[in-house]
């Protein structure tokens, strides 16, 4: 046991690495069956390390830094780079997201046919980036793994998305590699800055503890000006990420085009890896920057939430509907955000405890997202499996013939709506909740965007489901036992959260708590 405790973050990174290596060897003669099984048995190994990283986490001690579970290794001496591992209350609760999608994702792929060998290979890849870049501590380990992120999702898109593929990947691919190159260049620089001073460091742990006091010069420029410059490179790679408004256009023709399953972690996982990037690395890095421009960032994440709902309603394709409903969504982490950037340059007690609320809010707001986001695509992509349509005008019916799917669409539509008893509801609420003493008017108005979400979902429901039954109707099936199997455990989280909320706060409530300490003072 003590091994396991000493060498989790590194078994959990690396094994599906090592899943996607042995699919690769197996013999094509084995056939598709095969690599379908074979993936989903080794992606439920990391799923199983994350679900022990998460019942140990609590009685785990923690660094001076908050972080545990901590490894730190000797990697690239030559520029004091080390191969650092961490986890804190909001890494784990998403690296317990992404060990859990992952294998229902694969379930969801039994329907691909072509090419499967080197799909679940792929698939395997991207979990171990999302996973890396959830645990690095340093800054070059933690853009290996953003960019390992990056390749395969290109590569399910591009070879197994649907008519406009190709250029939904490169799309996704320009916008995403351009953030990584601002964040490169950032990290460089701050490596410069520091090394000027007493030896360069790549630790994030180090970078948070003296860049924000950091007084020196830079190619001539005094470090205001410096500091800015990195801050807006690092705010735009992460605000691409999330996405926010209006980085957000690559979002909705990746999704649509996207296999099922590659839809479903881009949006339950993918977008939160620019949220986590906010609070691991813009916060910690940059309080006087980020408490500067709080305000700009709320008004960015008001546009999100309610332009999105607009748009969303507005679409008749369904996926493309589910997809604007993420950066809706996403817009209250965003806003969360806010209100702890905030925070960082107050001291009025409860701007402090707000900013708690509303961070928690959002943290729990990227996890209870993240379920219903998945089952969500993953529900469009059984009816597009049987009916090889999205369009919504084509649909209707569904409902008399497909009864178990029309209930967990209205179970699952309802969590992503927010409604109380299910997970969305205690993540907006206590966004909200947080927001509305600091930035009043705009979480005001936000509530256009929760009202249009009701009606976007409504839409959706009242499409797919209700009316006369549409000739598409006759010639569908009931889900199958693999999809069922899938869909299930999302249906008792978001349950179970929406109810318990403290199942997932309890974790990540003091790291909250503790990090805005540390940065506020």
């Amino acid at each position: 046991m003590d091994f396991i405790n000493q060498n989790i973050l590194t078994l959990i990174t690396f094994t599906p690495l090592l899943g996607a290596v042995i699919i690769m060897l197996i013999p094509r003669r084995a056939g598709d069956r095969v690599f379908k099984w074979a993936a989903l048995g080794l992606s439920l190994v990391p799923a199983a390390l994350a679900i022990y990283l998460w019942l140990a986490y609590p009685s785990a001690p923690a660094s001076a830094d908050g972080f545990k579970f901590v490894v730190d290794v000797s990697w690239f001496p030559q520029i004091n780079s080390r191969f650092i591992l961490g986890v804190d209350g909001i890494s784990v609760s998403m690296i317990l997201l992404t060990g859990i999608l992952t294998p229902l994702a694969i379930l969801i792929s039994f329907s691909i046919h072509e090419r499967v060998k080197q799909y679940m290979a792929l698939f395997l890849m991207l979990e171990m980036g999302l996973l890396g870049v959830f645990v690095a501590l340093d800054m070059i380990i933690f853009f290996i793994f953003w960019e390992i992120g990056l390749v395969p999702m290109y590569f399910l898109i591009n070879q197994w998305g649907s008519g406009n593929r190709d250029y939904a990947s490169f799309k996704f691919f320009i916008y995403t590699m351009a953030g990584s190159i601002g964040m490169l260049l950032s990290f460089q620089v701050i490596w410069m800055a520091l090394g000027a001073q007493d030896g360069g460091t790549y630790s994030i742990v180090e970078i948070a503890q003296r860049w924000p006091t950091f007084g020196g010069t830079l190619f001539g420029l005094p470090a205001s000006t410096v500091k800015s410059i990195t801050f807006w490179l690092f705010t735009i790679a992460f605000a691409i990420k999330v996405p926010v408004w209006p980085f957000h256009t690559w979002l909705p023709d990746a999704h649509t085009e996207a296999p099922t399953a590659g839809s479903m972690l881009l949006a339950a996982v993918l977008l939160k890896l620019g949220a986590f990037g906010f609070l691991r690395i813009v916060l910690p890095f940059f309080p006087a920057e980020s408490a500067q421009f709080a305000p700009a960032l709320a008004i960015l994440a008001l546009l999100g939430i309610v332009l999105a709902a607009f748009s969303a309603f507005g679409q008749d394709d369904f996926k493309r509907l589910v997809a604007l409903s993420s950066v809706n969504h996403m817009g209250f982490v965003v806003l969360g955000i806010a209100v702890a950037a905030h925070a960082l340059g107050s001291s009025d007690p409860a701007v402090k405890e707000s900013a708690v609320i509303a961070t928690n809010g959002a943290v729990l707001q990227m996890w209870a997202h993240g379920l219903s986001s998945a089952a969500m695509f993953a529900l469009v992509g059984v009816v597009y499996d049987r009916a090889h349509t999205r369009d919504l005008n084509q649909l209707g019916g569904l409902w008399a013939v497909m009864p178990i799917y029309g209930g967990v669409l209205v179970f699952s539509a309802m969590a992503n709506l927010g409604l109380p008893g299910l997970a969305g509801f205690p993540a907006e609420f206590s966004v909200v909740r947080g927001a509305w003493p600091v930035f009043s008017l705009i979480t005001a108005l936000s509530t256009i965007g929760l009202l249009f979400t009701g009606a976007f979902i409504l839409k959706a429901i009242s499409k797919v489901l209700h009316g006369p039954e549409s000739e598409t109707a006759h010639h569908v099936s009931e889900m199958n036992w693999i999809e069922r199997l899938a869909l299930a455990p999302l249906l008792v989280l978001m349950l179970a959260t929406g109810l318990f909320p403290a199942l997932v706060l309890n974790v990540v409530n003091d790291t909250v708590h503790n990090l805005l300490t540390r940065l506020s003072g």
